[in-house]
């Protein structure tokens, strides 16, 4: 069985889609006689966990631990939730406070490419050894955070060894890299670094089509695209919720904030009969306080459930109980690449999605190879206000579903295939 090395900062306990996606690959590769092992840090700073991840970690599954270095938790004791939330990648577009600035200053220049920097020297010396005592002879790292990805390239530059680079996010156009205060000197090292990565690894991965459209201009190296994905289709459907509910689980920065959507929903609130009664805003993860006083302009604040961060059991339930599911991107350019996770679980729950997001997403290609939902552009209020009033006809004469196609090649296990074949 051939021996892989997955080296990833994120591993349960956190939270989050980017734990599932290597969780669910180490789980599936020993079917395709790949032997994975991971590495992780030892004493790691998660901006979130979710203690239930830790029960889907194969028993058999080799895990090597080595320390790190916080930044993190040292900032914490000067602003324990603003630490928290810029670790989340919860950026205010509001006034932000002296502190918060200058947080955000230090953590886009003095850590590049990110604040777990402090954990590739001390890796490259430890794995270095261990790759050579088991013979492994092919690496991947996946980011972010993409210092990661310098470990990988530093054990690349001194062993004989394939080395994968998995991006999870891009690098250097992901949408709150502009809100890091860089200096032009900090840019500049970002994008060389992201150059170096991209052109010495022997393969890229991306989770989305324009991510390896935008890589494609950087590298001549081979880039696949293997998205995230679902585990179990439609296992345990749930009962739906008696009031008309529109959810979105997972969080809501500063930067996605929908107005047209509360707007229109606010104005259906208004002017549609039995909506207000019967309506229902779930929001499950992290919300900022920006949507939240949005929501509160758009006259919703009476139909809104604001969950907090629950658990991935949970998180599944939502959706599949769910009458409408939401999804949200922040409306510029730099985001068409990014295909949040949960797209693919919403897929698997079988219930109408609302999508909005950038011109040219990525999301609108799967939804319509999918038949699975709607894509709107931040400019449609019109045609998304239309949308939901159809939604809240359908679910009154109990006749609200989705009749999806093809998602099958986004279960966990086709992923899984894919990445076996380019091993």
């Amino acid at each position: 069985m051939k021996k892989v090395l997955i080296i990833t900062y994120y591993w349960p306990p956190a939270g989050g889609p980017g734990v599932q996606r290597w969780l669910n690959f180490v789980k599936f590769l020993p079917e395709f006689e790949i032997e994975p092992i991971v590495f992780i840090p030892e004493n790691p700073d998660y901006p979130m966990e979710d203690a239930s991840f830790l029960e889907e970690v194969p028993k058999n599954a080799r895990i090597l631990k080595h320390p790190i270095f916080e930044p993190y938790k040292l900032a914490s004791f000067f602003s324990k939730k603003k630490t928290k939330q810029i670790s989340k990648g919860i950026i205010s577009s509001e006034k932000q406070s002296v502190v918060e600035s200058i947080m955000l200053w230090i953590r886009g220049n003095f850590f590049i490419p990110d604040a777990r920097v402090f954990w590739v020297k001390p890796s490259v010396k430890y794995l270095e050894s261990f790759i050579q005592k088991e013979q492994i002879d092919t690496i991947i790292t996946t980011g972010p955070p993409h210092s990661v990805h310098l470990i990988g390239m530093k054990l690349k530059g001194m062993l004989d060894l394939k080395w994968i680079a998995d991006f999870r996010d891009p690098w250097t156009n992901i949408g709150y890299h502009s809100d890091l205060k860089l200096t032009e000197s900090s840019q500049k090292k970002h994008l060389a670094l992201e150059r170096q990565v991209l052109n010495k690894a022997n393969q890229v991965i991306t989770t989305s089509y324009t991510t390896k459209e935008e890589f494609s201009g950087i590298t001549e190296k081979p880039i696949e695209v293997i998205t995230n994905g679902f585990l179990s289709e439609n296992e345990g459907q749930k009962e739906l919720s008696k009031n008309f509910t529109l959810s979105h689980i997972g969080s809501l920065l500063s930067g996605r904030n929908p107005e047209v959507l509360w707007n229109a929903i606010g104005e259906l609130l208004e002017e549609l009969d039995g909506f207000k009664k019967d309506f229902e805003l779930q929001l499950a993860g992290a919300v900022s306080e920006d949507v939240l006083r949005s929501i509160k302009a758009a006259g919703i604040t009476d139909n809104l459930s604001v969950l907090g961060y629950v658990s991935h059991e949970e998180a599944l339930h939502l959706q599949k109980s769910s009458q409408v599911l939401l999804l949200i991107e922040i409306d510029s350019e730099k985001t068409r690449g990014i295909i949040p996770g949960k797209l693919f679980e919403y897929l698997s729950a079988k219930r109408p999605i609302v999508a909005i997001g950038p011109n040219g997403w990525d999301v609108q290609k799967i939804l319509e190879e999918t038949k699975a939902g709607v894509y709107f552009e931040y400019s449609e209020k019109e045609n998304i206000k239309e949308t939901i009033r159809s939604y809240y006809k359908a679910f009154k004469n109990a006749n609200l579903h989705v009749n999806s196609v093809n998602i099958e090649k986004f279960h966990r296990r086709a992923l899984t295939a894919h990445l076996a074949s380019i091993m």
